[in-house]
């Protein structure tokens, strides 16, 4: 009984991107490891912004960084 964990920001998924990752996600076990697509689990927590964190910055501030790195380069 597989069980996949999927966690994003809270940044807007729609209910119709959810459902694709669901499925996406079944799909891909049955295919690779057999699974039964009746008992596998895909729950999706979705997390606020500022709970989340990239590379010790928080993940507003790491975006903000790389996105002004990227206008240097």
């Amino acid at each position: 009984m597989p069980y996949v964990n999927i966690r994003i920001t809270r940044e807007g998924a729609t209910p119709a991107q959810k459902t694709e990752l669901i499925r996406g996600t079944t799909e891909l076990l049955v295919r690779v490891l057999g699974k039964n697509p009746a008992t596998t689990h895909v729950v999706i927590d979705e997390v606020a912004l500022e709970d989340w964190g990239v590379a010790g910055l928080p993940v507003t501030e790491f975006r903000a960084r790389a996105e002004r790195k990227g206008k240097e380069n």
